[in-house]
């Protein structure tokens, strides 16, 4: 997606096998656009990475050119935002998998006998404790980027407050349909991964946030179809609504204002601890799940292994807990 006020960047032609597994995913997966995105910017680097540094079509490669690939992968550098630089385990697993599907697809295709990923191993992910901010960090947060009444500070302290209110996935935030709005702004009904749909609630904070920077809505938009859809519209997006790549610039620049170091916040961080947070106030595990959309209530359970793991830590720092049973 082109930044804003940029034209938009011109693509690599994608393969035509590409297309046709991309087009497989929407019309016979029903996968959302999200999905078929992310697996076509996977593609698109495996593709692009093999051509320039191997000289070979996807379409063609074998296992140890593929290994070859994840080699160069791994070893790519970006600007850090937190740890090294390093590509992360997670992105090279993701891309293990793409290329097994795409090669999958192949095969029942008649466009190839075998599926050169099956024999290489995804790197193990060590789970880290998630990142998350305190209460007092998130009001702070939100402080600043509602300094002034300008219609950038009403839509910015919006962002935050939805956020922190329902803890969505960066994706469902700026995607966010002006039908999705639900009994007058007190919830919102979201399409989350696979198509489910599901209804969060917004606090009183969030709700008046909300309010409030409606009013200025249409300053983001000229109202066309595309951009009259969207509750956070954009005249600049492709899509019509704020980007994912805008809405990380404004975080940063709020961050950076509010005295943060750099990587300390993100949208994902505050996902974190909107879940964090309903926990530590004694929240149902099933209702946090439901509320982050998640499928596996395994997922949501991390969260309360990091619970555990805060109150042990307490308990040692406690005077009565430094000494020994007799």
């Amino acid at each position: 997606m082109a930044r804003p006020g940029r034209p938009p960047s011109k693509k690599d032609p994608i393969p035509a096998l590409v297309s046709g597994f991309l087009n497989m995913l929407t019309t016979e997966r029903n996968a959302a656009k999200n999905t078929t995105d992310a697996y076509e910017r996977d593609l698109a680097d495996v593709t692009r990475t093999l051509k320039n540094d191997l000289g070979i079509k996807i379409e063609e490669a074998n296992t140890e050119q593929l290994k070859q690939y994840l080699e160069i992968l791994k070893n790519r550098q970006h600007k850090p935002s937190k740890g090294n630089g390093i590509t992360a385990v997670r992105t090279i697993n993701r891309r293990i998998s793409a290329m097994k599907q795409f090669y999958n697809f192949m095969i029942s295709e008649g466009a190839r006998a075998d599926n050169p990923v099956l024999s290489i191993k995804s790197p193990k992910q060590v789970k880290t404790a998630p990142q998350t901010l305190t209460e007092d960090q998130i009001t702070h947060l939100i402080d600043v980027a509602g300094k002034d009444s300008s219609a950038d500070a009403k839509r910015n302290v919006a962002l935050l407050e939805v956020l922190y209110s329902t803890g969505l996935r960066v994706s469902e935030l700026v995607g966010l349909k002006m039908d999705s709005l639900q009994g007058g702004e007190t919830s919102l009904k979201i399409q989350g991964k696979g198509g489910k749909e599901r209804i969060v609630p917004l606090t009183p904070l969030a709700q008046k946030a909300l309010t409030a920077y409606l009013e200025v809505r249409d300053q983001f938009a000229d109202e066309n179809e595309k951009e009259a859809t969207f509750v956070f519209p954009s005249k600049t997006s492709g899509s019509g609504h704020l980007t994912r790549q805008r809405l990380a610039q404004i975080m940063k620049v709020i961050s950076d204002n509010a005295g943060f170091k750099h990587g300390q916040v993100s949208p994902h961080i505050i996902r974190h601890s909107f879940a964090t947070h309903l926990l530590q106030a004694g929240a149902e595990l099933s209702s946090v799940q439901k509320m982050l959309g998640h499928a596996d209530v395994t997922t949501t359970q991390f969260y309360t292994k990091v619970l555990e793991n805060d109150k042990k830590e307490a308990v040692k720092k406690h005077p009565m807990g430094q000494k020994q049973a007799v």
